[in-house]
């Protein structure tokens, strides 16, 4: 485990992550770490102690979101109706991915591209609990099947990047949404 931050340690994280979010909310992606430095107001080392890579900023920055997606996940598991699991379930996932680029970059590469032991274990706690989630709509016969859980992951990432394609995603979301899962429900007789 690792020790916890010195408190002007734990400042100066929060002012980089703080700074790599502005940067951003204004569309830039690059998240060069020494440009973040420099809009920081801090020496280039200072950011490398925190984050010795861009990739480790990014997941940094998709912390929290994957957090709060995990325990979404639980509670889409713990739901009465299997198929309202799957409803909240991607439509959490949709929203975190429209929601936050960070973590939209993250979810849109595989666990070989990790950073962190951190990011990693999210991921699998995600799957597993998202996996209940997807296994239970199976045994009651409400998906599609054939489809994987991976299927679906690629299914909600393209949708998701649909949405981006054009002004407010997030006005279309319900739409978008509707269609992905009406051509994931098994058919009704």
């Amino acid at each position: 485990m690792t020790p916890p931050l010195r408190a002007d340690a734990a400042r100066n994280r929060d002012q980089l992550l703080a700074t790599a979010r502005s940067a951003m909310a204004e569309g830039d992606m690059s998240l060069q770490l020494n440009d973040i430095a420099r809009q920081a107001g801090m020496g280039v080392g200072t950011v490398y102690r925190h984050f010795p890579t861009r990739r480790a900023l990014v997941e940094a920055l998709a912390d929290t979101t994957f957090t709060t997606l995990i325990e979404e996940a639980g509670n889409a598991s713990r739901h009465n109706d299997a198929w309202t699991g799957v409803e909240v379930l991607l439509r959490a996932l949709l929203l975190g991915q429209l929601t936050d680029p960070a973590f939209a970059e993250v979810v849109s590469s595989g666990p070989d591209q990790d950073a962190s032991t951190r990011t990693t274990g999210h991921r699998q706690e995600f799957g597993v609990a998202a996996h209940a989630v997807l296994e239970r709509a199976r045994q009651s016969g409400a998906l599609r099947p054939g489809l994987t859980d991976d299927d679906l992951h690629h299914l909600v990432c393209g949708t998701a990047f649909a949405l981006r394609i054009g002004d407010e995603p997030t006005k279309r979301i319900d739409r978008y949404l509707r269609v992905l899962l009406d051509g994931i429900r098994a058919e009704q007789s």
